[in-house]
């Protein structure tokens, strides 16, 4: 998927091709993820549809849950979504940050090499 250190630097419109499937994927990501939140509410805690994409949306963001919980099954749900939404937020983080540091590593390498080649 990346150029080895070897090739060119990838031309930008590659690149923000690139960039924006990384994009999509985080977004693909975020949407089965805040689905796992929703059904994970409405079937668990037994609340309605919004109330549950709120609940999720407000877990998924960082900002924690909205209506208080009243199922055991509801309670360890929330903890373990909870859990689960800090980790995503580092993989979410680095889906988006790859192919930015990966061109700058690839930039810096293809320099370093020039000035080895000049002396």
């Amino acid at each position: 998927m990346y150029e080895h250190h070897r090739e060119p630097l990838l031309s930008r419109k590659m690149f923000i091709l690139r960039f924006a499937l990384h994009c999509l994927v985080a977004v693909g990501v975020i949407t089965v993820s805040l689905g796992i939140g929703v059904f994970g509410y409405h079937f668990l805690e037994g609340l309605p549809w919004i109330d549950s994409l709120l609940n999720a949306s407000m877990i998924l963001g960082g900002m924690g849950p909205v209506d208080p919980l009243a199922s055991t099954a509801g309670k360890l749900f929330a903890s373990f979504y909870a859990l689960f939404s800090g980790i995503l937020f580092l993989v979410i983080a680095s889906i988006l940050m790859a192919p930015i540091v990966h061109r700058f590593l690839h930039k810096l390498h293809l320099n370093v090499e020039e000035d080895d080649k000049d002396k």
